[in-house]
């Protein structure tokens, strides 16, 4: 990670209550950032953000309610940010199955909404993270985050005199996060001693949070 690079720096950090974004915003807070802002839908995961990190950085880190989905309330809380970590996704696959439209929405419109309000109010930089799913998909999740990079990437073609810069990492399994499959795996093993896979010949690219987030910063 760049030494002080994010000293004094205004951030935004969506699905900031993640697994990722949460381990996002704890490593952003060692750097005296300005601000860091963690915007997500979820009150339950604010609650317990405020009472883990909420007194010991009281003057440097807010929390908003809020979806990516609503461009107003994107806006409220991306005024005066310097940098964008776009974390927010639906990404359960067997859920996003079941349920395209609404990864749409997500995944692909609130990204959209989120490059658009960057250009609009002059954020220095975004940083979209995808995944290794987005690599020859098959399912939706897969084509939703791979068309989320495209957005992100395409957004050069009309970027004009705007200061944003857009990038993306991809991810491959988070070992530890919400949805991983490790505490599945560790639980058949208790349990039965046999491991379910999709097809004895697939491959998974594996990381921990830290290692992840090292990675994003």
């Amino acid at each position: 990670m760049t030494k002080n690079y994010f000293k004094n720096k205004a951030i935004l950090v969506t699905g900031g209550t993640g697994s990722i974004g949460s381990e996002i915003v704890r490593q952003l807070l060692k750097q005296n950032p300005k601000v860091v802002r963690v915007f997500a839908r979820h009150e339950d995961r604010h609650h317990k953000m405020m009472q883990e990190l909420g007194d010991a950085n009281k003057n440097n880190l807010r929390f908003v309610v809020g979806d990516v989905r609503d461009r107003d309330r994107l806006r409220m809380a991306m005024d005066g940010i310097d940098i964008v970590f776009h974390a927010a996704a639906l990404k359960h696959v067997p859920i996003c199955e079941y349920n395209p439209f609404e990864v749409i929405k997500t995944n692909v419109l609130g990204t959209q909404n989120v490059i658009e309000l960057a250009r609009d109010l002059g954020v220095e930089k975004v940083i979209n993270i995808s995944t290794d799913k987005a690599v020859n998909p098959l399912g939706i999740l897969g084509v939703s985050k791979l068309m989320g990079e495209k957005l992100i990437l395409a957004s050069y073609y009309y970027k004009g005199d705007k200061p944003t810069h857009f990038s993306c990492v991809r991810f491959g399994n988070v070992l530890g996060s919400r949805g991983s499959i490790l505490p599945l795996m560790k639980k058949q093993i208790m349990e039965k001693g046999i491991v379910t896979v999709t097809d004895p010949n697939m491959t998974r690219f594996v990381m921990t949070i830290p290692q992840a987030v090292n990675l994003v910063l």
